[in-house]
């Protein structure tokens, strides 16, 4: 797991995005975010799928996860904007609009997400399997998935909603383009359309459990703990909000243990791949 991290950042530092101008600071701007590290999580479910099945492969797929990592890259900049979250920090770095200004934070989130599918035309693949994986990137990284919750999230601040509409919002905003990156991995792999299914509703789970974990270290960490900016989410439709801490914590643990049982039932290869990478992260809301 460590190796393929290693190789992913390899990747990604020497494939950033280039603007060619005479811009002064838009190139620099392009980098920050990517340079900033995170935890890579998206692309490595992809490549963890891929390494399951074809290792050989992982090496052509590099493109495609950095492509993902692009795509959610551009979000989070959006994100952070003052007319969404208004957020200082990200990845313990300041944000794009605070340390330059909002139109290059717009400028580098439209520039990451456009490049997104530029990398996944161009990867090493068969164009079949490259058709696929951009109808799943842009539909669940699209206005069928992230797009419709971030909207549903910005328009129902200030407004309660109730479980199963707040769960709509965050299956949509996060967790499905957790379920496209194992989708993808599996698509490369060239895994069965039932095993793909599978692994995309496993994904919808992990995405859920990382919301309200995120909504949990949000309420109980500093900035400095958790390198981006808490206790921002008072107007926001999060489940502690809704549901208070010991119920979050209550549903996180339920739903660890759910993601837990659903990886025992992969196949041998698939779950060692998967438990090397989702091992520190399943009930990383109790530390």
């Amino acid at each position: 797991m460590m190796e393929q991290l290693s190789k992913f950042e390899d990747y990604l530092l020497n494939n950033l995005p280039s603007s060619k101008t005479f811009h002064p600071h838009f190139q620099s701007a392009l980098e920050d975010m990517l340079k900033a590290g995170g935890k890579r999580f998206r692309p490595m479910l992809l490549l963890s799928v891929v390494n399951s099945k074809n290792p050989l492969l992982v090496e052509n797929s590099l493109p495609v996860a950095l492509g993902l990592e692009y795509l959610h890259t551009y979000s989070l900049v959006h994100d952070d904007l003052p007319a969404m979250d208004d957020a200082d920090l990200r990845r313990g770095f300041q944000t794009l609009h605070k340390k330059y200004d909002e139109v290059t934070a717009i400028l580098v989130g439209d520039a990451l997400n456009t490049h997104s599918f530029n990398l996944l035309a161009n990867a090493a693949l068969s164009n079949d399997i490259k058709i696929e994986l951009i109808k799943v990137l842009s539909n669940d990284g699209g206005i069928d998935g992230m797009i419709i919750g971030q909207a549903i999230d910005c328009y129902f601040e200030n407004q309660k909603l109730k479980l199963e509409q707040l769960e709509f919002l965050h299956i949509h905003k996060t967790a499905k383009l957790i379920a496209a990156s194992l989708k993808m991995g599996a698509i490369i792999a060239q895994y069965d359309l039932q095993l793909q299914e599978k692994l995309y509703n496993f994904g919808i789970d992990i995405g859920l459990l990382f919301q309200i974990q995120d909504d949990i270290i949000d309420e109980t960490q500093s900035e400095e703990e958790a390198g981006k900016t808490t206790h921002n989410d008072n107007f926001k439709n999060s489940f502690i909000n809704l549901l208070g801490l010991e119920e979050s914590i209550n549903a996180a643990d339920m739903l660890a243990n759910k993601c837990e049982d659903e990886l025992n039932t992969f196949n041998t290869q698939l779950k060692e791949s998967l438990s090397k990478l989702l091992f520190k992260y399943l009930h990383r809301h109790k530390k």
